[in-house]
């Protein structure tokens, strides 16, 4: 590998590093840990219906600890699993689960729509693109190891 793709991979490194930084200084604020801030932002970001298979799969932590995260919330009132269809599980916010995910990642989610208002739309289209595309690659040289 060459001198400038290392520094570049680096640099990409940082970055990644210093958002997950970020996330994890906000679930501190929100004073929420950082596998309840992932769990309810899933919750949140999914939208009404959320199964428990969208946590695994979206939220990129072990099963469990999302299992951990989801058996605390339960234990808080935050939410409760209900049957789905079949296996599946799907995730219900009580009440109080929804003032909780309004007064913690739902202020998580505005920041984000407020960092890309200086955004213009190109750029975060290019922003996504490049992602994916990245995403894409990456994952194919993953299925080569």
């Amino acid at each position: 590998m060459n001198q400038k793709r290392f520094d570049e991979i680096h640099r990409i490194n940082y970055l990644t590093s210093e958002m997950e930084a970020l996330y994890h200084q906000a679930s501190l604020k929100l004073g929420i840990t950082d596998s309840v801030s992932i769990v309810l932002y899933t919750i949140y970001d999914t939208g009404e219906i959320c199964l428990l298979s969208d946590i695994y799969k979206k939220s990129g932590i072990s099963k469990q600890t999302v299992n951990s995260a989801i058996r605390g919330l339960e234990t808080d009132g935050i939410l409760y699993l209900e049957q789905y269809s079949g296996r599946a599980k799907k995730i219900v916010l009580t009440e109080k689960g929804k003032e909780y995910v309004n007064n913690t990642v739902a202020k998580l989610y505005e920041a984000e729509v407020q960092a890309f208002e200086s955004w213009s739309t190109e750029e975060i289209n290019t922003y996504i693109r490049l992602m994916e595309k990245y995403a894409d690659c990456f994952r194919k040289q993953i299925g080569a190891l």
